[in-house]
């Protein structure tokens, strides 16, 4: 199993976060970010106990990788 760095965001302070990852062994996406913690926000959603939710700036979007590249992470798994 690998967790690999795909991308950070570059005007987060320290570049610390947020920060996507990809784990080849699930195959899934792991996303770094700050936690919402703001009742009136969380109201609003149906999140399960066992869920959380973090928000991340929109311009980290621009960072996520496209479909091709997602399912070369799917080959490379593979492989």
């Amino acid at each position: 199993m690998a967790i690999h760095l795909v991308c950070k965001d570059p005007a987060s302070p320290n570049n610390n976060s947020p920060t996507l990852y990809y784990d080849d062994e699930t195959d899934t996406f792991l996303l770094q970010s700050w936690i919402v913690q703001d009742s009136s926000r969380l109201d609003s959603l149906s999140v399960p106990d066992h869920e959380t939710v973090v928000e991340f700036p929109k311009r980290l979007f621009a960072l996520f990788p496209t479909a091709g590249e997602v399912l070369a992470l799917e080959r490379h798994r593979k492989n």
